[in-house]
């Protein structure tokens, strides 16, 4: 091959090695590049904002704690403090209740049935516990033993409102032996706790000068009916 002829053939291949080189670089290779990327950005941005944000968020504000509040409260409705929350009313004390007795029937020539009563002269509801603490005379043993089926509502005191009245009734004697003259008659109120004592004895007004007691004496539990009480004993 002289010289003409080889380079004629130089430039020739060097005019296809171009033409290819662009080809390789061309079209195809944008074309490579334009699919790829969109598919990377999007794979990352489906797992890390969607995946991770937003599973984060609802873990963070969904279910706060309840916090505590000044009056003892949880903020539920519920209760976070240590309160009982019974709503009783107050004690009646022999301070704020006018007493006395009365005997049943009014007309009777002996005094063996008497009604004891007590009236809430306060200005606010009290509560009366159980039965009176009775005692027949000065020197009387002990107190007058109670009829325990005589409670209207077991295990409730009795409410009296302002001006309410409640009664007790007394057997003063049950044809029982050790007969003895009572020249006094003194109430001592009952507490919340069973056995506990609000205060000092009071003495009852008598409805007569002298009771003659014996050992079979009974009282009733506290109640707001005066003919309930007095069913206990009139039989007696």
């Amino acid at each position: 091959m002289n010289t003409a002829a080889w380079k004629s053939w130089a430039v020739g291949a060097a005019v296809v090695a171009a033409l290819l080189g662009a080809t390789a670089c061309g079209p195809d290779a944008a074309e490579g590049s334009a699919t790829a990327a969109p598919s990377d950005r999007a794979s990352a941005t489906s797992s890390a904002r969607p995946g991770g944000s937003a599973s984060a968020t609802p873990d963070a504000t969904a279910s706060p704690k309840p916090s505590a509040t000044s009056d003892g409260s949880d903020g539920t409705g519920g209760s976070g403090g240590n309160g009982t929350g019974t709503g009783a009313g107050a004690a009646c004390t022999t301070e704020r209740l006018a007493v006395s007795a009365v005997k049943e029937p009014a007309d009777s020539k002996e005094a063996r049935h008497l009604l004891i009563t007590v009236q809430n002269t306060g200005d606010t509801t009290c509560e009366l516990y159980r039965y009176p603490l009775v005692r027949l005379g000065a020197d009387a043993r002990t107190t007058v033993p109670v009829i325990k089926d005589s409670d209207p509502d077991p295990g409730k005191p009795v409410t009296l409102a302002p001006g309410d009245e409640a009664h007790a009734a007394l057997l003063v004697s049950g044809g029982a032996r050790d007969e003895y003259e009572a020249k006094s008659i003194s109430l001592t109120l009952q507490g919340g706790k069973p056995g506990s004592r609000l205060g000092e004895p009071v003495d009852v007004p008598m409805p007569v000068s002298t009771l003659y007691a014996d050992d079979g004496q009974l009282v009733t539990y506290w109640t707001t009916a005066s003919g309930a009480a007095l069913d206990f004993i009139m039989s007696k």
